[in-house]
């Protein structure tokens, strides 16, 4: 016994070892009363100085003392895919006691049987106990940041529960495909629902790596080829798969069997996402997207387009110059990556909203530093 535990000892000496090389603890060169909140990585320039400060804005904004993550303009609700945002984006910046106080508030008052996150909490209780793939994945992406960072673990193995229960529920084929499903409620018989959005490749692949299973590598797969199938040249929100054939299909909302489609408030993530995905075809797929609006000023980028990239009504949002963003950066244009993101924090700065505050922190932080990329990935 004595001797398995210290073999058990080594093991994890050298495993916090190496996730220490891939992300330091050391505190930032921020102001002293940020470098006083502890475990953030060094800034390595302008990028690094301003995706920190973004992450820190949404945090101090939206974050309750008790660690909920709070939609102060949409009523002060809490959707688990703000949980999850709040994970990343301290973890990120290297906030461990934040952190800490926004998984404990989660997984009391937001986790189900199996570790994934409900969708809707309001009024004091979870009014809707269905799980979203995004909030899962997002979540498990800070915990295995989260685990590195701030030499903890047993968060780990939470990333590795919740991505366990992804595979087991939110999972399924059609055809020759792995997809992820937008929810457990997504597999309708004759198709799955499906939500490019929610498909984050780097997790899947982190997720892989730390638990050798390779089915996550097939999701990511699969995910690659039906964004790649649907970005003509922008992804839907929404999708069906044909649980027979994998044959994919725009559709107009989760409930919707027909289409045609349209790129709104979801879609702009996936331009992020797989901006950063290691399979060259789904990085190639959003660079399709860049066409769209490389010639557009960022001001009059307006929130929602057909498909096709024609522009529908003439509202404006900072996600979609995130989205932007996202597209730059998967086309290899790094110059308009941090032109747009700019102008994104300005939009949202001048109406700022809950969903513009996260995606400008986590547009700055995943397409221009490396703080949310999963340690050993």
């Amino acid at each position: 016994m004595r001797r398995a535990a210290a073999v058990l000892g080594l093991v994890l000496s050298l495993w916090l070892a190496s996730c220490g090389s891939s992300q330091t603890s050391t505190s930032p060169s921020d102001p002293p009363a940020r470098a006083a909140r502890a475990g953030a990585a060094p800034p390595s320039g302008a990028p690094d100085k301003l995706a920190t400060e973004a992450g820190y804005a949404f945090l101090d904004t939206y974050t309750t003392d008790g660690g909920r993550i709070q939609r102060t303009d949409q009523g002060g609700d809490t959707v688990g895919e703000g949980q999850a945002y709040g994970m990343l984006a301290a973890a990120a910046v290297g906030d461990e006691q934040r952190f800490d106080r926004i998984w404990s508030w989660t997984k009391s008052n937001m986790l189900d049987s199996d570790g994934l996150l409900a969708f809707h909490w309001a009024g004091g209780r979870v009014v809707d106990s269905q799980p979203a793939a995004d909030a899962d994945l997002d979540a498990a992406r800070a915990l295995l940041i989260a685990s590195c960072r701030f030499s903890q673990p047993d968060l780990r193995s939470a990333a590795v529960r919740i991505g366990d229960a992804v595979l087991a529920r939110e999972t399924a084929k059609a055809g020759s495909i792995d997809v992820l499903l937008a929810g457990p409620w997504a597999e309708m018989g004759s198709h799955l629902v499906f939500n490019p959005s929610y498909v984050d490749p780097t997790t899947l692949d982190a997720l892989a790596a730390a638990t050798g299973d390779s089915r996550f590598r097939d999701v990511a797969a699969g995910g690659t080829q039906l964004v790649d199938e649907l970005t003509r040249p922008l992804p839907p929100d929404w999708a069906i798969v044909s649980t027979a054939t994998g044959q994919v299909t725009p559709v107009s909302a989760a409930a919707s069997t027909t289409g045609p489609g349209a790129f709104t408030y979801d879609a702009p993530r996936t331009l992020v996402r797989f901006a950063l995905d290691q399979d060259p075809a789904g990085r190639s797929a959003v660079a399709r997207a860049w066409g769209v609006f490389k010639d557009t000023q960022p001001q009059d980028i307006v929130t929602e387009h057909q498909l096709t990239g024609a522009p529908i009504g003439t509202s404006h949002d900072a996600v979609t110059i995130v989205a932007a963003a996202g597209a730059a950066k998967a086309a290899g244009d790094t110059s308009a990556v941090h032109r747009l993101l700019a102008e994104a924090q300005q939009l949202n700065a001048e109406h700022s909203t809950y969903y513009g505050s996260a995606w400008v922190a986590l547009g700055r932080l995943m397409l221009t530093t490396s703080r949310l990329q999963p340690c050993g990935s």
